[in-house]
């Protein structure tokens, strides 16, 4: 192959088609279309799309980085708990129970969460039947919070497991002398674990932030008022009035919110690359 470099091309050729064909070409004809219009090239579909949807740009930014951050602490209390738990049934328990969301399609989690949030779902008859609430005092979760907590229990698996591996990979030799020397397991975990995990959990954060900013079931199912999500009203200019130009003017601005989380990453990972 070294001698014949037209072997090595053909043979890379057809995956580097299929990228082309499903990824760069759609993503190049999205981002002209979103410059286009009927005079050609023109700003109109950003003036429009911001006019409409101003708030929901906002609403899009706040609500999947609220479950980021939440997502990143509930999967380093996790892999911090498989790594420095004592009780070992529990920790069994924990390891084989909390990956399961991993294998649940986003649209089955958004109907899952429906029939748990809603005002007569199993979350509020649960809390009924056991005296902690009146069935006057049940409220449904289908808004902004259901949004949340249905992308932190679907995406928490996918970042736990990351972290909960890197934990376990690095040298029990610190954990040991911290233990010996009085720490308790959130000091180990603080000041011991994630700044040895760090990059890990920042891949699987950036990660988990561009799936949810792409994720359209779980809006569209369980917060059926506005504001919603960016994903919702790009799948509304199409459906309702076929206006391709602003809903990839939409996707555009998506593009520069995933672009700007990996941009931090990649800024952060040079630095400490060039460090000494």
């Amino acid at each position: 192959m070294r001698d014949n470099p037209w072997l090595s091309f053909l043979l890379v050729a057809p995956a580097l088609l299929l990228v082309v064909a499903l990824f760069v070409y759609p993503l190049g004809f999205s981002l002209v279309t979103a410059f286009t219009g009927e005079s050609g090239w023109t700003l109109a579909n950003f003036a429009k799309a911001y006019g409409f949807y101003s708030q929901d740009i906002a609403f899009t930014v706040l609500i999947v980085a609220l479950a980021t951050l939440l997502i990143g602490a509930v999967s380093l209390a996790i892999g911090g708990y498989l790594t420095l738990g004592e009780t070992l049934w529990a920790v069994a328990v924990l390891r084989w129970l909390y990956r399961w969301p991993l294998f649940i399609p986003f649209i089955v989690a958004a109907q899952l969460m429906r029939t748990f949030l809603a005002k007569n779902g199993m979350m509020n008859n649960v809390l009924v039947a056991g005296g902690l609430l009146e069935p006057l005092q049940t409220a449904s979760f289908l808004d902004w919070r259901g949004i949340v907590i249905t992308f932190v229990w679907k995406q928490t698996p996918f970042v736990a497991l990351l972290v909960a591996g890197a934990m376990a990979s690095l040298d029990r030799s610190t954990v040991e002398a911290a233990r010996n020397l009085g720490a308790g397991r959130l000091r180990i975990l603080l000041e011991i674990l994630i700044p040895q995990v760090r990059q890990t959990l920042a891949v699987g954060l950036i990660l988990s932030f561009v799936i949810m900013m792409s994720v359209l079931s779980v809006p569209l199912m369980i917060n059926a008022q506005t504001p919603t999500l960016l994903t919702v009203d790009m799948s509304f200019r199409i459906n309702a009035y076929g206006d391709y130009g602003v809903a990839n003017a939409l996707g555009f601005i998506s593009y520069l919110m995933t672009s700007v989380v990996a941009w931090i990453y990649l800024r952060q990972g040079v630095r400490q690359g060039a460090a000494p």
